[in-house]
């Protein structure tokens, strides 16, 4: 146990948006399952974030539900970590209701996804989609988290996250951990399969610029054998060759060959060669991911088996912490 405690704790939360992309999958997801052995890990599905946007109330519960399925499909192990669902936990909203009060104004009008968001959903610009950010750092917080995996688009939100935190710690004692960020090395950012100069995402309005990890075998080869390139018709890692960069990144990350490998063993070879081979590679990565979600999808009581047992341990956790903050401020104890 004291082991245990002195591993650095890592969070990370995704959203219940639907299946996951192979972006998801290479930025992020594939890498919780191997982090599960070096740090204490505590993983999320977001639904409350989800709502800053109207959402449909019975898809909702099938995409936390498929989500929660996927994590433990793509191999995030509950005797090594806890993954529960942040609606499930009180401690997070409470949390961050403090940490709304030590937040200023102007720093969430700063924030670059409000903006974005607010654009793509004029009708609906609710107080939550403006304040998430504060919700997003009692995620963090509530478990005194010390390393936040992110992408590039959320480096903003840690940011004001560890602003919080230090306003918190100057007004009321040290108490906050810092979080850092942990960024993958490889693999952080593939592109669209139609237009590789934007990220690959789920929304895009072309079926073919977005790869599924449970498209099966025939949908992802399609998909490489449409992706966009460039008329060289060489298979090398340049710039102005955007769409083989994409391909080469995306082919490297599932097969773990250098693009000097890659450059090498199609060395001669057309676009055409290089595509199936990483539509093959990718869905041959993906089967053993799809394979497992069948499974679990299919059992409805085991799943709430774990997400119970995790939500308990996740409730715990941070109900210690959420205590402290509570006397910290000057709460009465309620016990």
């Amino acid at each position: 146990m004291a082991e245990q405690e002195t591993k650095k704790l890592i969070f990370s939360g995704i959203q219940p948006t639907g299946t996951f992309t192979l972006g998801n999958y290479i930025g992020a997801i594939r890498n919780w399952g191997p982090l599960q052995d070096e740090y204490r890990c505590v993983y999320c599905v977001v639904d409350m974030h989800a709502i800053t946007v109207r959402q449909d109330p019975v898809k909702l519960r099938q995409n936390s539900l498929q989500a929660y399925a996927l994590l433990l499909a793509c191999g995030i192990d509950l005797d090594k970590s806890i993954l529960f669902i942040q609606s499930h936990v009180r401690t997070h909203a409470e949390l961050s209701w403090i940490l709304s009060c030590n937040t200023q104004f102007g720093e969430l009008s700063r924030m670059t996804q409000f903006k974005d968001k607010s654009q793509r959903h004029p009708d609906d610009v609710n107080a939550g989609l403006f304040t998430y950010p504060v919700l997003m750092a009692a995620d963090i917080l509530a478990y005194n988290a010390d390393l936040v995996p992110v992408g590039i688009d959320q480096k903003q939100h840690l940011e004001l996250t560890r602003n919080i935190a230090q306003r918190f710690n100057q007004r009321y004692g040290e108490f906050f951990t810092l979080p850092e960020p942990y960024i993958p090395p490889v693999g952080a950012k593939i592109m669209s399969l139609q237009d590789p100069t934007k990220k690959m995402s789920k929304s895009d309005t072309n079926p073919n610029a977005c790869i599924l990890i449970l498209d099966d075998k025939d949908t992802i080869i399609r998909k490489c054998k449409r992706a966009v390139t460039d008329s060289e018709a060489q298979v090398r890692y340049a710039e102005g060759k955007d769409g083989i960069n994409n391909l080469m990144s995306i082919y490297s990350s599932v097969t773990g060959k250098t693009y000097a490998e890659i450059e090498r063993e199609f060395e001669g070879k057309g676009y055409g060669d290089f595509k199936m081979a990483v539509g093959e590679a990718v869905a041959d990565h993906l089967r053993p991911v799809r394979e497992t979600y069948a499974k679990l999808i299919g059992d409805k009581a085991y799943l709430k088996e774990c997400y119970t047992a995790s939500d308990a341990k996740a409730l715990a956790y941070s109900s210690r912490i959420v205590r402290k903050v509570y006397r910290k401020v000057g709460f009465v104890d309620a016990l």
